[in-house]
């Protein structure tokens, strides 16, 4: 069926998606399951943690607002969303779209019709961000003089 680390990728996809841009492919696939909340979208804080060079002590970098939701299907299939930010309908929708990839006879087409093309645009913008970063690096040294 699906394995932890499939899931993990479907689910980072989806939260990480312009809310827009995964309404419009949702919308192109015209399913419309039947579902319940059980637990409507809220939105709440936690706390992000950092170590100072990845390897130091951790220390609290600040807060981030996150909303979160759980539906079930009829079939009784839960779904979870969980993003950054305060749009309830993309949590619930990332929620519904868990539940549904969970199910053998959506998750071929959704994995296909919504996934891949998420994900590759994804990768996309983090290469043209990567390159943007990489042309305006500068390089540093240091001439080291002897004092003799």
């Amino acid at each position: 069926m699906h394995t932890l680390e499939a899931r993990q990728r479907w689910m980072s996809v989806l939260a990480s998606s312009p809310a827009t841009l995964l309404r419009d492919h949702w919308q192109g696939l015209e399913l419309h399951p039947a579902y319940r909340a059980v637990r409507a979208p809220e939105i709440g804080l936690t706390q992000l943690q950092a170590r100072m060079g990845a390897t130091g002590r951790r220390f609290v970098l600040g807060d981030m607002t996150v909303t979160r939701a759980v539906v079930q299907l009829d079939n009784g299939a839960y779904g979870y969303g969980y993003i950054a930010g305060r749009d309830k309908a993309h949590a619930e929708l990332c929620a519904l779209i868990d539940a549904l990839m969970q199910q053998t006879e959506f998750q071929e087409r959704l994995q296909r019709q919504l996934i891949e093309p998420l994900a590759a645009r994804r990768l996309e913008q983090q290469q043209l961000r990567a390159r943007a970063v990489a042309a305006s690096r500068v390089d540093f040294f240091t001439l080291v003089r002897g004092d003799n």
